[in-house]
């Protein structure tokens, strides 16, 4: 699997205006924005312990924070996966399920808690975290992206391939479910295939630079008939770090 990120951004769930919550007025959202903010770029210089106490900060001051909660057991995450703790990992998969309390949809929290159950030898609880986020949200096409991703790390690329189509069925703008297409079929031979599903990503999102050199590694291939890519094998576990969306 593909690294897991930090997120920055902050969402208000639906939950927030359920009795018995405190509404969290605009400052109150900026406020716990800058505080996420604060903690991936703690977590950025390998300030794990401030970087989590900034996430815990954005938690208080907004309980429905969704992110605040990923970024705070992304954090316990990667902690408890360098020391063998395992009592953080523990901690960070309650906070992911938090996270998804808040929102089911969140891909990361998902892809991190897949990430979480497969680490700690328990990939049948991955699959089924995936398949049930697919079933529950057919119209959300990162359901499929991050199915496929697990079915790929397992080595079964036709299903992955297959959950694929159907999230670019889904949402035929999503640049990541292209160049997850892409990379399927550059793995299985198909490069010419491959090479139009990575020109498909870039021409929605050129912030890619994994994808551009995958275009033009495939445009040398195949212009010089070598039969043969550089694309490195995708099949890493990676435990979650910051990012940008």
């Amino acid at each position: 699997m593909c690294c897991w990120r930090l997120r920055i951004a902050s969402r208000l769930a639906a939950a927030i205006g359920l009795a018995g919550l405190l509404a969290c007025f605009p400052g109150c959202k900026v406020a716990a924005d800058g505080q996420n903010l604060e903690g991936v770029r703690l977590f950025q210089q390998g300030q794990y312990y401030p970087a989590l106490q900034q996430f815990q900060k954005a938690v208080a001051t907004n309980p429905t924070n969704a992110d605040a909660y990923y970024n705070m057991a992304a954090t316990l995450h990667r902690m408890g996966s360098q020391k063998g703790d395992q009592q953080a990992l523990a901690q960070a998969e309650t906070l992911y399920n938090q996270c998804l309390d808040l929102d089911e949809n969140h891909a990361d929290c998902r892809r991190g808690l897949a990430v979480l159950l497969v680490e700690t030898k328990r990939p049948d609880r991955a699959f089924a975290l995936l398949k049930n986020w697919a079933t529950s949200s057919p119209n959300v096409s990162d359901a499929r992206i991050e199915l496929a991703r697990l079915y790929e790390e397992y080595g079964d690329l036709e299903t992955a391939k297959l959950h694929l189509n159907q999230a670019v069925m889904v949402d035929q703008n999503n640049h990541r479910a292209w160049a997850a297409l892409g990379r399927i079929r550059e793995r299985t031979g198909d490069y010419q295939q491959a090479l139009a599903n990575y020109q498909r990503s870039w021409s929605l999102n050129s912030l890619q630079p994994a994808v551009a050199e995958r275009i033009a590694s495939l445009n040398r291939t195949i212009l010089g008939g070598t039969g043969t890519t550089t694309a490195n094998d995708p099949r890493t576990v990676v435990t979650p770090g910051p990012y940008r969306r």
